[in-house]
Formats: structure tokens, C-alpha cells, sequence
């Protein structure tokens, strides 16, 4: 049986036009929520016209590094732009989700980079400063698209355990869609890990390093 969660409720709606560094440009309808389980400041972005009962949804965790920085050492801000534009065309929503470094935060994050600089994985990294490999909890997650009327979706990630803890609180997830693969000399080795990790659907072959 799906866990029961609290329901959310919309805070607040407005729009806002968002425009990335390359010059992609969309408009954005981002809603803000009352009750979530977490008590997290996380935003839902409308992006385009969602149709059908199953619109594209990517649930993205904060990456001030990656996001704002621009930083090679992960994907996060590749996969950001792509499912911005990827969602926007189909219509959907993309949940950012404020849980930096997989739940741990800033400073944490930064301090495993040092660890990953001498040798260590990044989720070894993690569990060398005694913090959990991935913190994430998608709970809110699910009372934001409970309060947004989207019971059922198609998920863009390669993380199996998105889906999975979604569909324990009782969302649906038709599809995952993989995101595209954003591999670069920095970041091979993180994306590795989360291949053999955490069975992220990354394709990586052929690929050196």
C-alpha cells in the first residue's frame, strides 16, 4: 500500500521568464506549497501546456555548483537546461527539489569534492564524512504533484529510486525517460558511480576514462 502523506496545498503562483546562458528562453509558471512534509522551500515549474494524464516530469535536486557555477564536475547543469526545454515542449512540470549535494548540503558537498580529490568515489565520499550516501526523500515531491492535480506521470531521470519512492506515496509513474547523456572529462567518474552505484540508466560505453 502507497504511505498516506499529508496533503500540500499552492502557496503561491507567478510567472517568470527564464533565459540560460546559451539564450534558450521560456516562460515559466512557478508555484510555491504550504505543508510540505520537509519543510523545504521547493518550486514546481510549469512549463508549456501539460496534456494527456501523464505529463513529463523531472524532479531536480538543487546543484548550486552545477546550476548557477556552471561546474564540470557533475551533470546537474546539462540535465537542468535539457529538461527545461525537453518539458516546455511537451508541457509538464520540473520540481526543483532544495536537497543540494543528494540531501547532505553545501558545505558537505564541498567537502566530499576534497575526499573524490583524493581517490573516493563520490557516494564513498559521503560515507567517509558519515553522512548517507544519497539523503534524498522524494516525499515532498509527491504532495507537490498531489497538490497540482498529477497523480500520474512520465519521469524524466535515470534514477530508479525517483520512481520508486514516487510510486510509494502513490504516484504513478507511466515511463521513466532517460535524460541525455552530458559526459565530459570531469565528471566520467562521478557519472561511473552512479552507474554502478545506483543503477542510473546511463549509457557510458564507449566512452574513455
Amino acid at each position: 500500500m502507497p504511505e498516506q502523506l499529508a496533503p500540500a496545498t499552492v502557496r503561491t503562483t507567478v510567472r517568470i521568464p527564464l533565459a540560460f546562458p546559451d539564450g534558450y528562453r521560456v516562460p515559466a509558471e512557478v508555484t510555491t506549497f504550504h505543508g510540505l512534509t520537509d519543510g523545504a522551500e521547493h518550486l514546481a515549474l510549469r512549463l508549456g501546456t501539460p496534456r494527456g494524464d501523464a505529463p513529463l516530469v523531472r524532479l531536480h535536486s538543487e546543484c548550486l555548483t552545477g546550476d548557477v557555477f556552471g561546474s564540470a564536475r557533475c551533470d546537474c547543469g546539462p540535465q537542468l537546461r535539457e529538461a527545461v526545454e525537453r518539458i516546455a515542449a511537451e508541457g509538464g512540470y520540473l520540481l526543483y527539489l532544495r536537497q543540494e549535494g543528494r540531501g547532505i548540503g553545501l558545505y558537505n558537498k564541498l567537502d566530499a569534492y576534497a575526499l573524490q580529490d583524493e581517490g573516493l568515489d563520490t557516494y564513498a565520499a559521503n560515507a567517509a564524512l558519515g553522512l548517507p550516501e544519497d539523503g534524498r526523500d522524494y516525499a515532498a515531491a509527491a504532495q507537490m504533484l498531489g497538490a497540482l492535480g498529477t497523480p500520474r506521470i512520465r519521469l524524466l531521470s535515470n534514477n530508479p529510486d525517483k520512481a520508486a519512492q514516487l510510486a510509494a506515496h502513490g504516484v504513478e509513474v507511466a515511463e521513466r525517460v532517460p535524460t541525455g547523456v552530458h559526459a565530459s572529462p570531469a565528471n566520467l567518474r562521478y557519472l561511473r558511480a552512479k552507474v554502478e552505484h545506483t543503477d542510473h540508466t546511463i549509457a557510458l560505453t564507449g566512452l574513455a576514462g
